[in-house]
């Protein structure tokens, strides 16, 4: 399976990169990590944390800039590159116990045509 991971270096992308990476040892998938730069963090360092997060393990990843509006590249790509899969982390669970998600994932999940996979 051909998979898409956006990781912004926030700790739901980290849990969400920890089980994709799993899963793709496992099954044999084809993994391509969007790493979105952030006020706090370069590409290249985003790109870092995928390769040390990914050392222990045989796979190999591919890792791209992810430039612009984030959601918009992610749907972009999946569909264009024809992906099985696209996995966000990025959601969170309210007070109430509700999920919340933010606003990369909501338009993520309103306009692929791709299946989207969201970790929490």
């Amino acid at each position: 399976m051909k998979v898409l991971l956006g990781f912004d270096g926030s700790q739901a992308s980290v849990d969400a990169l920890e089980r994709t990476v799993d899963r793709a040892v496992a099954a044999g998938d084809e993994l391509t990590v969007g790493v979105e730069q952030t006020d706090n963090e370069s590409h290249a360092a985003l790109a870092e944390r995928v390769e040390q997060a990914i050392s222990d393990t045989d796979l190999a990843v591919e890792i791209r800039e992810i430039e612009g509006e984030a959601a918009s590249e992610l749907v972009a790509i999946a569909e264009s590159e024809e992906f099985d899969e696209l996995v966000l982390g990025g959601n969170t669970t309210s007070p109430m116990g509700k999920i919340t998600i933010n606003k990369t994932a909501e338009f993520v999940l309103l306009n692929s045509h791709v299946t989207v996979t969201l970790v929490r």
